[in-house]
């Protein structure tokens, strides 16, 4: 499949805004139920114009239509949407953090991922970091493993309805 990548745009919210949600529900399912994946739609899965205004997010697009999207954080925040602005993070101390990977079901376990992880990885590097961290869902945790990403801590974190959502923290030097 082929497929480009390229880094977000304001432009691109909306796109990136409809496939979070059918991301989620076709892709973890097997982990989670319908209701927890609705619960964490805003909360924990939403658009953070932070990584796009950092010009640290990246999409990818097929067939004319934006088909994955993620990126890395230089701020302190590891997961969510436009929940405040984070203070950026000293790349000689602190660790980047890997964020918010959505892949359409139907392009998923085509290289779309891997894709993103190694340009966000060269990103980060590049500015300086020597560690990535993550907050994994629990279908995420074998693709960055793969990528030799070690589970730190099991976790939960808050979704919405009183709701909790298991994760796993995951670190990697770069």
């Amino acid at each position: 499949m082929i497929f480009t990548l390229r880094l977000a745009t304001k432009n691109d919210i909306p796109a990136i805004a409809e496939l979070i949600p059918v991301s989620a529900h076709g892709l973890q399912a097997d982990d989670y139920s319908p209701e927890l994946i609705e619960a964490a739609l805003g909360p924990i899965f939403a658009v953070d114009e932070l990584l796009i205004e950092d010009q640290t997010f990246f999409v990818a697009e097929a067939e004319g239509k934006i088909v994955g999207c993620g990126g890395w954080s230089k701020r302190d925040r590891l997961y969510g949407s436009n929940q405040g602005s984070g203070r950026y993070l000293d790349p000689s101390r602190e660790p980047a953090s890997i964020r918010a990977f959505f892949v359409h079901p139907d392009f998923a376990r085509r290289g779309i991922g891997a894709a993103i992880m190694r340009a966000s990885e060269i990103a980060a590097k590049s500015e300086g970091f020597k560690m990535l961290t993550l907050v994994a869902t629990l279908t995420g945790v074998p693709l960055y493993a793969h990528f030799g990403f070690k589970e730190t801590e099991a976790a939960e974190i808050d979704a919405s309805n009183g709701l909790r959502m298991p994760v796993v923290r995951m670190s990697k030097q770069i």
